[in-house]
């Protein structure tokens, strides 16, 4: 990674700009605002600004417009370099360390990671996982500090289990893709929806032997439960260890990188662990292709400094 982050694109805005023109304009320069390709003008004296000739448009845009970056002060090659270093830690990299890497403001950075986080959220899954003859392992785990941890003001003996903490439900195709979502409850009338919507029915499902997926798990091709309460872990085929060792992965992620994530935002946080997992070197994919794959989700998204919390689709 060291010698990756040598690259003249992370220290050279210019070539960063040609960097990203290459890889979100293969066909020539896109117009963000009619959609047309190849048929505008670069502006004199202002590198990377294009006007349109569509006679309906001849408006001017660059390659940030419409995207993630757009409006942004920060210098692009800082933008490249957020990226991959997130792209590249498998469990996460602190706003504080990355803050101190790319010489930006603590405030700026953390705004920049959630808005690469938002870049690695899909917009639409091409569709359902698993299929006729494929396993699919699905369960859930809980986000929040220990109440032993916590400040002695802020402690409620009540919060026992899940409570108190915010439920991540999860399903994982094994050899596949994994996808995460933040749910307010676990239970039959949460989690069905998802299962039906996210896994072909053709597909082996594999849980463990919580109630909530005994009603679901009868309209999958096979329904395989494990009874981790009596020490059972694998029977032949029907485990959920896959699963499990992503689950391993993000909570390590959230408490020895990040610590705390608020529930407004354990969406995005979610995200980043789903798109590291979905590109990473088991599949394929290395470094410094996550972090081009990356930066094709930033075009038709926008977050605002002041609603961090919502996301403007363009």
């Amino acid at each position: 990674m060291a010698n990756e982050l040598q690259n003249k694109v992370f220290h050279d805005e210019t070539k960063a700009r040609a960097w990203l023109e290459g890889h979100l304009w293969a066909d020539g320069p896109v117009c963000s605002h009619c959609g047309t390709v190849d048929n505008a003008t670069a502006i004199d004296g202002r590198p990377g600004l294009y006007q349109c000739n569509e006679s309906a448009c001849r408006k001017q845009f660059t390659v940030m417009t419409g995207t993630l970056f757009e409006r942004s002060h920060i210098p692009l090659n800082k933008w490249l370099m957020a990226a991959f270093l997130m792209c590249a830690s498998k469990k996460g990299i602190s706003t504080h360390q990355l803050h101190r890497m790319i010489g930006v403001s603590y405030k700026s950075t953390w705004f920049m990671t959630h808005r690469i986080r938002e870049a690695m959220r899909d917009g639409k899954f091409p569709g359902p996982l698993g299929g006729e003859g494929k396993i699919v392992e699905a369960d859930e785990t809980w986000i929040g500090g220990k109440e032993k941890n916590k400040h002695v003001g802020k402690r409620n003996k009540r919060n026992i289990g899940g409570t108190g903490k915010e439920a991540a439900f999860a399903l994982v195709e094994r050899g596949g893709k994994v996808r995460s979502f933040h749910v307010p409850e676990v239970n039959g009338k949460t989690l069905r929806p998802i299962l039906v919507a996210q896994v072909n029915r053709k597909s082996a499902l594999m849980t463990d032997e919580g109630g909530q997926y005994y009603h679901a798990g009868k309209e999958f091709g096979r329904h395989e439960t494990i009874n981790h309460s009596a020490d059972e872990y694998v029977r032949g085929d029907a485990h959920t260890n896959t699963i499990e060792g992503y689950f391993s992965i993000l909570k390590r992620g959230i408490i020895g990188t990040y610590h705390h994530v608020s529930q407004q935002h354990l969406k995005r946080y979610l995200a980043e662990f789903d798109f590291r997992y979905n590109e990473r070197a088991a599949l394929g994919v290395n470094d410094k292709e996550r972090a081009a794959r990356l930066l094709k989700g930033i075009v038709g998204k926008r977050l605002t400094y002041r609603r961090p919390d919502q996301t403007t689709h363009t």
